[in-house]
C-alpha cells in the first residue's frame, strides 16, 4: 500500500476528527515519518492534505451523488478515503485515475471493515471531473458559491450582506488559491540588496512585494532549514499581516504594547522599525504562545521585547497611559486567512462571531486606557465582516469621545482605503484579507 497516501489519510483524520489544527498536524506526521520521506513524497502529502480540507465541502457533494449512505453514516477514516481518492480525480491532473482508485480501495481495505473496499471502489469509479463542473449549474447563488468553492453558507451569506453576488464568488474562488511564501527582511541583520543575493545565490525565485521589506519566493520548501532563515537574516510573514504591523509607525525608544502577540511576526517587525531601540510589552493569554514570540526575538536578534502571559481584556490600573502606541491584532474569525488555514471554515460556526465580537470590544475598550494622551492604537484582524471591522470601531467611537480616527496614508495600499480612513482588503489573488484601523487619543 502507498505509505504516502496513509500518512495523508492519517493527517487528515486528525484535523477532521481530532480538531487539530492543519498545519501543526502535518508538520508532526511528517517529522514523525520523516526519515521514509523524500522531498516529492512531502509535498503529496500536503497537497493531499490540504487539498481534502479546502475543499470539504464540495468533495462531500459528490460523494452525496454516488453514495446510498448519508454522509454521517459513513465512517470517518472511510469518508476521508473518499474525499482524498476524489480529489485526486477531480483536482489533480498528474495522478491517472486508475491510481487514485486502486491505492484508496487498499486503504479501505486496511482502514475499513468487509465491505468498505467495494463501496469505495463503486463510488470512485464513476466519479469524472465533470461532477465538480455539474455543480456550477445551480441556479441558486448563495447555494452554487458554497458548493462550487468549498465555503460555508454562512460566510457566503456573511458576504453578500457587504459585496454583491460576483464580488462573492470572486472572493470565495480566491479563498482557496495556494498561497506563496511571504517573508520579511530583518533590517537589524541585512539589507534588502544582501538578501536578494543571498537568494539568488541559492538559486531561490523571489519577486519584491508591496511594501518594501517584503519578497515573495516561488517553489520554495523546508524553507526553514535555509542557514539564511536560522541566522536570522527574514522572518516568514504574510504581507497583510506585515502592513498591520507598519501601519502603527513604530519609532525608536517608543513604549508600545503589542497585547495579542503570539507568534510574534508582528511584534519583531515594530522592534526592527525601532532599530531595536525603546520597549514593547508582548501579551499572550497562554505560556507556550509566549514563547513562541521569544523564540522568534531569539533568532532575529532582538531584545527589546518583554513578554507576559496576560489577558488583554482584563483592565490592570499598572498600565494606565503606559504607552505611546498599541497594537491590537485581537482574536477574529480568521475568514480572511482561509488560503492558509482552510481547516477555519469547518472550526468556526456563525455563532462564534457573536462571542469573538464581545472579546474584541473588551480588548479595545480595555487597552484604550494604556495609551498616552497624543498616542495611537492600532486595531486589526484577519477578519473579511464588517461586524468585527468597522463596525466595532464606530461602535468604540461613538463611546469615546476622547478618540478620533486617523485616516491610513500607506502609498502601497491606497486604493484600499474606505471613506472612515481604515483598510479593507479581501482574499485577492496574492494576498489574504485583513482589516485596519487607526485610532488617536486627544
Amino acid at each position: 500500500m502507498d505509505k504516502v497516501r496513509e500518512i495523508a489519510l492519517k493527517t487528515i483524520y486528525k484535523i477532521d476528527k481530532e480538531e487539530a489544527y492543519a498545519n501543526i498536524a502535518l508538520d508532526e506526521m511528517i517529522k514523525e515519518h520523516r526519515n521514509e520521506l523524500d522531498e516529492r513524497d512531502i509535498g503529496f502529502i500536503s497537497e493531499l492534505t490540504y487539498g481534502v480540507i479546502t475543499w470539504k465541502l464540495t468533495l462531500d457533494e459528490i460523494i452525496k451523488k454516488y453514495s446510498h449512505l448519508k454522509i454521517k453514516k459513513i465512517s470517518t477514516w472511510v469518508l476521508n478515503i473518499l474525499r482524498m481518492g476524489i480529489y485526486q480525480i477531480v483536482f489533480l491532473d498528474k495522478v491517472p485515475k486508475s491510481a487514485s482508485v486502486n491505492e484508496s480501495v487498499n486503504l479501505a481495505k486496511r482502514y475499513g471493515h468487509r465491505g468498505s473496499s467495494n463501496f469505495v471502489n463503486a463510488i470512485l469509479r464513476k466519479v469524472e471531473k465533470r461532477d465538480y463542473e455539474e455543480l456550477w449549474n445551480i441556479q441558486d447563488d448563495v447555494e452554487r458559491i458554497s458548493k462550487t468553492t468549498s465555503m460555508p453558507v454562512w460566510m457566503v451569506e456573511e458576504l453578500r450582506k457587504q459585496k454583491d453576488i460576483k464580488e462573492v464568488e470572486q472572493i470565495c474562488k480566491n479563498s482557496n488559491i495556494k498561497p506563496k511564501v511571504t517573508i520579511r527582511i530583518n533590517t537589524l541583520k541585512t539589507s534588502k540588496k544582501e538578501l536578494e543575493k543571498l537568494l539568488e545565490d541559492r538559486n531561490i525565485q523571489y519577486e519584491e512585494g508591496k511594501l518594501e521589506d517584503f519578497f515573495m519566493l516561488d517553489k520554495i520548501k523546508n524553507i526553514e532549514k535555509l542557514d539564511i532563515f536560522q541566522k536570522g537574516l527574514f522572518t516568514i510573514q504574510d504581507e497583510g499581516a506585515g502592513l498591520i504591523a507598519y501601519a502603527l509607525d513604530a519609532k525608536p525608544h517608543e513604549t508600545i504594547l503589542d497585547a495579542c502577540s503570539s507568534p510574534g511576526g508582528k511584534t519583531t517587525y515594530l522592534a526592527e522599525m525601532m532599530k531595536n531601540k525603546g520597549e514593547i510589552q508582548a501579551w499572550d493569554l497562554h505560556e507556550h504562545r509566549v514563547k513562541l514570540v521569544e523564540e522568534n526575538a531569539k533568532r532575529l536578534g532582538i531584545n527589546i521585547i518583554k513578554t507576559k502571559c496576560q489577558d488583554a481584556s482584563i483592565y490592570k490600573e499598572e498600565y494606565k497611559e503606559m504607552f505611546d502606541k498599541i497594537l491590537l491584532d485581537v482574536p477574529c474569525s480568521g475568514s480572511g486567512a482561509l488560503k492558509r488555514k482552510p481547516d477555519i471554515k469547518w472550526k468556526r460556526k456563525k455563532e462564534d462571531i457573536t462571542e469573538l465580537i464581545h472579546i474584541q470590544k473588551k480588548i479595545l475598550e480595555t487597552c484604550s486606557k494604556y495609551l498616552k494622551q497624543k498616542g495611537e492604537i492600532l486595531y486589526a484582524t484577519c477578519s473579511i465582516f464588517s461586524e468585527e471591522n468597522e463596525k466595532i470601531i464606530e461602535e468604540f467611537l461613538q463611546e469615546n469621545s476622547n478618540f478620533k480616527q486617523i485616516k491610513l496614508s500607506i502609498q502601497e495600499y491606497m486604493d484600499y482605503i474606505d471613506e472612515m480612513g481604515n483598510i479593507q482588503l479581501y482574499q485577492g489573488i496574492e494576498n489574504d484579507g485583513f482589516f485596519i484601523s487607526k485610532l488617536y487619543k486627544k
